[in-house]
């Protein structure tokens, strides 16, 4: 790799202290304080760690962390992997990524929806990965057409090779300018956001996994690779089975997406998938902790798709928690509770807690779901049998119960 100029050599070197200094103090884990610093010295630094590496850039309104990390287990097979393994996903936190595998030639970024065509623009990444837009954080966000839309602009007239998911016609629109798209049918559960053309604005017609325009020629691609149950069609029509150990449809679909990103990369299914395998949990998520008998398996959903894959995972024998926050990575606005069909959970002891707990209260009763109101997380634990149980919690108040049992990966 090309050395990198003193000035860039000097921000980086000051961004990875700063990010050392955060750890150790108990501040955090480095990955935003490090990549401000560094930006503050050399604003081009991105740019500059960018260059001579080849880079995925991984987006999407849900699962982007989790595939993230199963296309970095991946590419482990090429050498080292340059990754944002915790969510920081926006510029500062690709600059402590790369800052902190300096000489790595691979890098796999998570990268916030909103901040995709800044990052391509800068980074110049020969791969994209695109999964699925759906409503989020509305308080922060723009509507997800447009979002797709800044995705076509900034794809247009650029060599990236993009893997996108054929079945959200969404990311469809938004990565059909690609000069190179290879297209996965990684599925759909969550429609509410996309039954509209994003092309003319006329109704899509539905029809298992397929759909089209009714008024215009907008219509889903042949797909090259196939989430066919618990397992995946290559190209080529060969069937692996996904027996990957992280739980859900939602990651098997995770799960092929990033063996089309390792193919992009040269790297065969033979020798992508056995990594895949490796991965048990990702950033606190799926992760068992246990007190005083309790056996506690964590599950984040920060939206209406995110808690109907949630729902997907969770053991329906067991008793639940379910803890909503509303501070400023989660956005203020909780109306989305009220899309979320929470009937699915009539018949199970449920437990709410989290600064939020009287929205979702309100929400379960008109529901008709029977539920338990906690003051804290620790309340509601303490009220469960011994044995295992299932939790249920959006962005902050997903943290606040890692960091209690240590910030458990």
């Amino acid at each position: 790799m090309t050395q990198l100029p003193l000035r860039a050599q000097l921000a980086s070197a000051l961004g990875r202290s700063a990010a050392t200094l955060s750890r150790m103090t108990g501040r955090g884990d480095g990955s935003v304080i490090g990549g401000r610093v560094g930006l503050l010295l050399e604003p081009d630094l991105l740019r500059k760690l960018a260059r001579d590496r080849k880079l995925a850039l991984v987006s999407a309104t849900n699962g982007k962390t989790t595939t993230t990390r199963l296309i970095t287990s991946a590419l482990l097979e090429l050498g080292e992997v340059a990754t944002n393994a915790f969510g920081a996903n926006m510029p500062a936190g690709h600059v402590s990524a790369l800052s902190q595998h300096k000489r790595a030639p691979y890098g796999v970024l998570e990268v916030d929806e909103k901040y995709l065509p800044e990052v391509l623009d800068t980074t110049g990444a020969g791969v994209v990965c695109l999964m699925n837009l759906s409503r989020d954080q509305m308080d922060r966000a723009a509507e997800i057409w447009l979002l797709a839309q800044k995705w076509r602009r900034a794809l247009s007239g650029k060599p990236t090779h993009v893997i996108a998911n054929c079945d959200d016609p969404l990311v469809t629109w938004g990565a059909s300018t690609a000069a190179k798209v290879t297209w996965v049918a990684g599925g759909q559960r969550w429609k509410e956001d996309s039954w509209c053309c994003p092309e003319c604005g006329g109704p899509l017609d539905r029809k298992d996994a397929d759909w089209a325009c009714r008024e215009c020629t907008f219509h889903r691609p042949e797909p090259q690779w196939v989430v066919d149950d618990d397992a995946a069609i290559d190209p080529r029509g060969q069937r692996w089975l996904l027996d990957i150990q992280l739980p859900g449809q939602a990651n098997r679909s995770n799960a092929v997406m990033a063996l089309a990103v390792a193919e992009a990369f040269g790297m065969p299914v033979e020798q992508a998938l056995p990594r895949l395998r490796e991965v048990t949990s990702v950033a606190g998520r799926y992760t068992t902790v246990e007190r005083d008998g309790r056996h506690a398996r964590l599950l984040l959903a920060k939206n209406p798709a995110g808690w109907l894959e949630a729902f997907d995972v969770a053991d329906p024998q067991l008793p639940i928690i379910l803890s909503v926050n509303a501070q400023g990575p989660d956005g203020r606005d909780t109306s989305w509770l009220w899309d979320v069909d929470y009937r699915i959970l009539r018949g199970r002891p449920v437990f709410v807690t989290g600064q939020r707990r009287l929205d979702l209260a309100l929400r379960l009763d008109v529901a008709e779901v029977p539920f338990t109101l906690c003051e804290s997380f620790n309340e509601a634990l303490a009220m469960q049998p011994p044995g295992r149980v299932d939790v249920i919690a959006n962005y902050t108040a997903f943290q606040q119960i890692r960091s209690e049992f240590g910030r458990a990966v």
